[in-house]
């Protein structure tokens, strides 16, 4: 029998043991849940810095809207005593009526205004009219008179074609000589009084406001002046013509005021279909930038002459030596002839094309309106 090997073991684990022992401990730490540490979550975090920049956004705006405030002038109303006068055209929303109101210093805004409107449901009961209030009246009055329409002593009825001195005896006669038609003429001699407030004025110089007193309905305010009864009128124009084209005009060296007198002359000179307007504005046009024959600059019209003479003009009249005789004078007269509808201003705005360099006459009779490229066709068309 061999004797037993005897076998030493030494302190230190050989390298299989270690080895044995790090795989031991590795797989101890793997389910020995005590040695693993939990993964905090990013999400808390990021909630939180969420909330924050949102508050400090909130403050910041709450800072800067105080701020505003405080610096923000303060509207000054008008006062006690006071009256300013507004005009409210036919469709005005509730926030052009609200600008209205802040520029007459009757209220501090117009957002005031509006919301007011929209409380009491009134948005679709705001009549158009011209309207005075007092300096101190409250939004729910101011509101309450809008929706009753305007307090008139008289309507003022201003036809297509008026002269400025029919106009004013129509004022007199409408306000029972209260404004008188003296007055009325005064107050209206000289455009470049209003040019200030009404731009398109400006070509206007100091000649009178004939020509632009728009023609229609009005209702006369018990308080009314001839200053105030022409600024509806003026406003009336602007509102009208603020979709017009110049273009055309321009193009042929027209300012707003020689179209205006343009069209006073087509008034004057056509009836009331659109097709005839715009050939009888394309015939001035002929005539007026034509520098030879057959009309050389002149626009020949008997409108022009019955202007300054008050009636039918005759033969001698019209072609006397006189400023409104466009006759013996070249161009355009000295002035328009009478307020002219929005379609002649139409018409001088867009003159028919086809009638362009071609027609430099017309005849009217028994409501037909015949046009002639020659003056032998045109003596032909009325013998």
């Amino acid at each position: 029998m061999s004797p037993r090997r005897q076998v030493t073991y030494s302190r230190r684990p050989n390298h299989a043991a270690r080895s044995a022992h790090a795989r031991g401990d590795r797989m101890f730490r793997t389910y020995d849940t005590s040695y693993i540490q939990p993964k905090r979550s990013n999400v808390p975090h990021y909630v939180f810095l969420a909330v924050l920049a949102l508050l400090g956004i909130g403050i910041l705006w709450f800072v800067g809207s105080s701020v505003a405030s405080c610096v923000s002038p303060k509207v000054e109303l008008l006062a006690e005593g006071q009256q300013a006068t507004i005009t409210v055209n036919e469709g005005a929303s509730a926030n052009t009526v609200g600008s209205a109101l802040v520029d007459a210093k009757l209220v501090g805004s117009s957002k005031e205004f509006t919301e007011r409107v929209k409380d009491l449901d009134a948005g679709f009961d705001l009549k158009p009219g011209t309207y005075t209030f007092a300096g101190g009246a409250t939004v729910d009055d101011i509101i309450a008179a809008l929706r009753n329409g305007p307090v008139s002593d008289a309507v003022l009825t201003i036809p297509e074609g008026y002269r400025l001195t029919e106009i004013a005896s129509a004022v007199e006669s409408a306000t029972s000589g209260r404004i008188s038609a003296d007055s009325f003429k005064q107050a209206a001699s000289d455009a470049s009084v209003y040019a200030g407030d009404y731009g398109f004025l400006k070509s206007a110089g100091t000649n009178s406001l004939e020509g632009f007193l728009f023609p229609k309905t009005y209702d006369v305010a018990a308080d009314a002046t001839a200053d105030s009864l022409i600024r509806v009128m003026l406003t009336q124009f602007q509102t009208e013509t603020a979709g017009l084209d110049w273009s055309y005009p321009e193009s042929q060296g027209l300012s707003v005021y020689d179209t205006v007198n343009l069209a006073s002359i087509v008034e004057k000179e056509s009836s009331g279909d659109e097709t005839v307007r715009a050939q009888v504005a394309a015939v001035f046009y002929n005539r007026l930038t034509t520098k030879g024959e057959p009309s050389n600059g002149y626009l020949q019209s008997d409108a022009t002459t019955a202007y300054e003479v008050g009636h039918d003009p005759s033969a001698d009249e019209v072609h006397a030596n006189s400023p409104y005789s466009t006759y013996t004078n070249a161009g355009l007269p000295p002035t328009p002839i009478c307020s002219p509808s929005i379609e002649c201003l139409q018409a001088v705005c867009s003159p028919n094309k086809d009638a362009l360099g071609k027609y430099y006459f017309f005849y009217f009779q028994n409501d037909k309106y015949t046009f002639s490229e020659t003056y032998d066709e045109h003596k032909a068309a009325f013998s």
